[in-house]
């Protein structure tokens, strides 16, 4: 008899047959979600409830597109003349536009127990329309201006260097005009006094007035002295 020949079993196939050694299997990787949309100019962005659950924090939203607008036409223009801008009211104290040799004089008129009132409301017109204070002189024929009383007190050494310091304001006694030096405006108030001391301290007030002097009282007084025209 031949010999048998080996039965082959089904188990005992080739390797290829054998399962593959068993492994250990990996946890799977989350899929990324939908990424938001990058927002495109003249579109809103996503909103924030889906941002967020994209896990990313809310973009905002691009500017609209701006519209060019359109230049503004001129309108028709009005026919006929254009109607002027009301004047401004004039000033009670005018100085003079141009400059001249001899002062100008200008009269405030004032009873004597207002006059120093007047030659100040001057003296604050003359500084709300431009004049420095080192520009006006004040002087007085009667009562002494509470300033000029108030820096005697400290001796005249001290109220005559605030003179030379020319750079405020400065009352003087009309009687001590002589000695104060020249400024653009000088303020004459006639608040008392002779009518001898008006006489003399008036010429001297003239003279140390370089472009204007302003003179409050009453008129009768400086008729002889001025000029029945001043």
């Amino acid at each position: 008899m031949p010999p048998e020949e080996p039965q082959i079993h089904e188990s005992a196939q080739g390797p290829a047959a054998n399962p593959a050694p068993s492994r250990s299997a990996q946890t799977p990787r989350p899929v990324p979600g939908p990424r938001p949309a990058a927002a495109r100019p003249g579109r809103p962005g996503p909103s924030p409830a889906a941002a967020s659950r994209a896990g990313g924090a809310p973009r905002p939203a691009p500017p609209a597109p701006r519209v060019p607008q359109q230049a503004a036409k001129p309108g028709p223009r009005p026919s006929g003349p254009v109607p002027a801008a009301p004047a401004a009211p004039a000033a009670v104290v005018t100085e003079p536009s141009v400059s001249t040799a001899v002062p100008q004089v200008q009269l405030i008129p004032a009873p004597a127990q207002g006059a120093l009132d007047a030659a100040e409301e001057t003296v604050d017109l003359l500084l709300d329309n431009g004049r420095a204070p080192g520009d006006i002189l004040v002087l007085t024929t009667g009562e002494a201006h509470p300033w000029a009383a108030h820096e005697l007190s400290f001796g005249e050494a001290s109220y005559w260097a605030q003179h030379d310091a020319g750079d405020d304001v400065f009352y003087a006694d009309a009687a001590q005009a002589d000695r104060a030096d020249a400024r653009p405006v000088v303020v004459f108030a006639a608040n008392g006094g002779s009518e001898d001391l008006v006489a003399r301290a008036l010429p001297v007030a003239l003279g140390r007035a370089a472009t204007l002097l302003i003179v409050c009282g009453d008129p009768q007084q400086f008729d002889s002295v001025l000029g029945a025209g001043v």
